[in-house]
């Protein structure tokens, strides 16, 4: 994986620099607490959320537990309320199923727009410090 030094700063969906979604847990495909994307992320792991206990009884439903702990990986489990990056792809299927959790815009990364447009975000942003 490359560090982040050697990639491009990221742009948010608003077109401004990207903030870090969440440091504890820390997110990211990355491990940098950033929804950054890059080749190798073939999930494109660019949306952050703040999860909510629907959004992970159907996350685990569709096969992807993100609630049990994975210390091999440095994953702790997530609990509703914490912040994580989310597969586009799997939040434009929450979406689709009527439990897509809320999307912190400005740590929500540009490449999520390739998968899911401004206006589906939109009505599902929140404006949280990172924690």
């Amino acid at each position: 994986m490359a560090s982040q030094t050697e990639r491009s700063p990221s742009l948010n969906v608003l077109d401004e620099p990207i903030i870090p979604c969440s440091l504890d847990p820390l997110t990211g495909y990355y491990r940098d607490g950033c929804c950054d994307t890059g080749p190798q992320d073939t999930g494109s792991h660019t949306v952050c959320t703040q999860v909510t206990d629907e959004f992970l009884q159907f996350s685990q439903s569709r096969g992807n537990d993100l609630t049990t702990p994975v210390p091999a990986f440095n994953f702790p489990g997530l609990v509703a309320g914490d912040n994580w990056c989310l597969c586009a792809t799997r939040w434009k299927e929450a979406w689709q199923a009527g439990c897509a959790p809320a999307v912190v815009l400005h740590a929500t990364n540009k490449a999520t727009l390739k998968i899911v447009p401004l206006e589906t975000l939109l009505p599902f942003a929140i404006d949280v410090t990172t924690h």
